[in-house]
């Protein structure tokens, strides 16, 4: 089978912005199918299901896919890794640390970078496989400058590159789940 290339690229325009604004995580048990196209995210199955918003501090968070090929083997693996710190310690937070750590996730991460309509782009990360909280710090820092929070790094192994979420109608997720709003919860 040949895997003919269908287009190219040029150099974007000097408009572009780095960062995480938010990360929204599911269950990846309870998101049913995910439905793509060549290129998007058009439907997120949650049923009932919720997913939780995580507000990120500004330079806090980074979205990384590693991409794997083997030449003998005849494959490619794709690798996305989430990093992201959370500042202030509490037990609610360790409580959910707790459950994240145990539970699979899939990561939509809220980029800083904008579209053309001024909503920013979403990536979904561990779509197929979900991704695992692999390693992570509780820190209380040393100096008064210092991270008191948490470090955490979600891992995964997918047979395909993140994807771009459907771009939303007024909120994130207001157009998947069958052109319903996926219900967020912020706190």
């Amino acid at each position: 089978m040949a895997c003919d290339l269908t287009k190219g690229r040029g150099i974007p325009c000097r408009n572009l912005i780095g960062g995480v604004k938010y990360i929204y995580f599911a269950q990846f048990d309870q998101v049913g199918a995910i439905t793509t196209t060549a290129s998007e995210i058009t439907d997120v199955d949650m049923g009932a299901n919720n997913i939780y918003r995580y507000s990120i501090r500004r330079g806090n968070a980074s979205i990384t896919e590693t991409i794997t090929g083997s030449t003998e083997n005849g494959t490619v693996v794709y690798a996305p890794t989430l990093n992201l710190k959370l500042t202030g310690l509490s037990k609610e937070d360790q409580n959910e640390l707790k459950l994240i750590a145990q539970s699979r996730v899939v990561a939509f991460v809220q980029l800083n970078q904008v579209l053309t309509n001024d909503h920013n782009v979403i990536m979904c990360l561990g779509a197929t496989n979900g991704l695992d909280l692999n390693t992570g710090s509780n820190v209380s820092g040393a100096a008064f400058s210092d991270l008191n929070g948490y470090e955490w790094t979600f891992e995964g192994q997918e047979f395909a590159p993140m994807q771009t979420v459907l771009d939303y109608t007024a909120t994130p997720f207001d157009n998947l789940d069958s052109g319903a709003q996926i219900p967020i919860v912020t706190s």
